[in-house]
């Protein structure tokens, strides 16, 4: 189908309003469709609107991805629709814990698409970068706010995390001598610079 056909197909089965050109920038990646107009999208090219979406990053794609529409994944979740609407809109979920495991589960997210999905990147590898360097206990209570997982499962891979750093840090430290102290400061840029990685790969160990 042409660009003219697509648009032509929006407009005599849904009524929408749509150019060719539209049409060409949707499929250059220039312009997204919005909710309504990609379920009209895939309804005229004959498949899911998860079929025309690349790898879904945002909570719009993910939620686009499986066909529903905010308001319902909003009653799904548990919250208002208004009020779900606004953090998909910002990037930032601010749901509470029952809240973001009922998120995942609905979208069928990865522990780590679920942290993308929501905003919460840079805190999530804050919160693992101070567990690491000082008490893990007192971060378990702040890392099962972000990430819907199971208590016991966390506390467990903190303790690992936080071993993994400190052994390496008094390895450097042995091996360094005198001038260890430099040794170390590498050792642990280089550990607290892919500390979110060390973390999903423990954390999909442990589950």
């Amino acid at each position: 189908m042409a660009p003219g056909h697509v648009a032509y197909g929006l407009r005599a089965q849904y009524g929408l309003i749509v150019d060719p050109e539209t049409v060409m920038a949707w499929e250059r990646g220039e312009v997204s469709p919005t909710s309504a107009e990609l379920t009209a999208l895939a309804g005229v090219l004959w498949c899911s609107p998860g079929e025309l979406l690349a790898e879904p990053v945002t909570l719009r794609e993910h939620r686009m991805a499986r066909g529903l529409a905010a308001e319902e994944l909003a009653r799904r979740v548990g919250l208002e629709a208004n009020s779900y609407q606004k953090m998909e809109d910002t990037g930032r979920w601010k749901g509470n814990e029952r809240q973001s495991v009922a998120l995942a589960s609905t979208l069928g997210l990865t522990l780590a698409q679920f942290v993308t999905a929501t905003g919460k990147q840079e805190e999530l590898a804050e919160v693992l970068r101070s567990a690491v360097t000082t008490r893990w206990q007192a971060y378990v209570k702040p890392l099962s706010k972000l990430l819907p997982i199971p208590r016991q499962n966390l506390e467990h891979v903190l303790e690992q995390l936080h071993d993994d750093y400190q052994s390496r840090m008094v390895a450097t430290l042995s091996w360094g001598g005198a001038s260890g102290e430099a040794g170390t400061g590498d050792a642990g840029r280089e550990f607290l610079a892919g500390i979110v990685d060390h973390f999903w790969y423990l954390a999909g160990g442990a589950s």
